[in-house]
Formats: structure tokens, C-alpha cells, sequence
């Protein structure tokens, strides 16, 4: 069972900078897209970034010229550096995966989407 596991969040300053990590680990599997969502109280989740091998890096409008995302494929892990953070940047963030497993040796991979269990990034104001 492929899981995804986030860690680097916590409380920082408005202007400060913060690191979050999503590794994916268990059984056969390959990487099409993971970036990250996130959820602020009362509001819907929403797509922060994302990176894939075909399409690069993709960033929501509201954190363009301040996060960066970027994948290690040799450790199947993605890391999401996030600069002059704002209180509004506040939120649950998820990792999400798009991924080709293998359930059956012998027969072809299969696509799954797989989310991580969310971190909490504070910004203070």
C-alpha cells in the first residue's frame, strides 16, 4: 500500500520561510505528478503546486514568485519551499500523488491517487 508521509510544517513569522517534505513509500510504483493542496478553515482545498516530469513545475496564482516545488525521483520525495509567507497562507497542506503501482506482479502498473495526511502551517502575523 503506497503512502504518502508530509512533514515541515509549524509556526513561523509573516515573512519567514518554511520547508515541507512529502516522501512515498510502499511497493512498486512510479510518480506522474505530487505537489500539494491546501485547506484554511471555511474555505475549499485549493492547488498550491505541482511538478511532473512532462508538464514541470505548476504553481496556484496565489503563491507564484514565492513557493517552490521539487522532486527527487532516487528518494520518490518532493519538497516544497515556502518564502515570505503570508498569515492567508495559513492552512492544513496535502500532499498528493498521481501514481502508476503495481498490484499484481506480472501484469501492468495502474493508476492511483494517493493524499498524505496533512501538515499545519501557522503564520503569524
Amino acid at each position: 500500500q503506497v503512502q504518502l508521509v508530509e512533514s515541515g510544517g509549524g509556526l513561523v513569522q509573516a515573512g519567514g520561510s518554511l520547508r515541507l517534505s512529502c516522501a512515498a513509500s510502499g511497493g512498486a510504483f512510479s510518480i506522474n505528478t505530487i505537489g500539494w493542496y491546501r485547506q484554511a478553515p471555511g474555505k475549499q482545498r485549493e492547488l498550491v503546486a505541482g511538478i511532473s516530469d512532462s508538464a514541470g513545475a505548476y504553481y496556484g496564482d496565489s503563491v507564484k514568485g514565492r513557493f517552490s516545488i521539487s522532486i527527487d525521483h532516487s528518494k520518490n520525495s518532493a519538497y516544497l519551499q515556502m518564502n515570505s509567507l503570508k498569515p492567508e497562507d495559513t492552512a492544513v497542506y496535502y500532499c498528493h500523488a498521481d501514481l502508476l503501482v503495481l498490484a499484481v506482479p506480472g501484469e501492468p502498473y495502474r493508476p492511483l491517487e494517493v493524499w498524505g495526511q496533512g501538515t499545519l502551517v501557522t503564520v503569524s502575523s
